[in-house]
């Protein structure tokens, strides 16, 4: 069974903001562009597999974390009785995710 991906309206913000950031940082629209692409890809991705990731009901119940290139995480939680999965989050650069993701 596919599952539908859904980004939360903070995962969008979280996702434009680290375009913004990467445009800035790498000084090319096109490099954060493309970086972006492939995270939005990756959270797509996990409609083929969505338990992927590792389990953190210790800071919200039904919550998954999952890497991408090691220095973005990805915060989703999967709602098998609808048959998707939403992105509640997309974290960079070791922001604090812990303590967004308990409020």
């Amino acid at each position: 069974m596919n599952y539908s991906v859904v980004f939360s309206h903070k995962a969008r913000e979280q996702l434009v903001a680290l375009d913004e950031y990467i445009a800035q940082a790498a000084a090319s629209p096109e490099i954060a562009a493309r970086f972006t692409d492939t995270v939005a890809d990756f959270c797509v991705s996990l409609a083929t597999f969505p338990k992927r990731g590792i389990e953190r009901d210790d800071l919200r119940p039904g919550l998954r974390i999952t890497n991408y290139r090691k220095r973005t995480v990805i915060a989703f939680a999967v709602d098998a009785e609808a048959g998707r999965v939403v992105i509640l989050g997309i974290f960079h650069g070791g922001q604090d995710y812990e303590t967004v993701l308990q409020e």
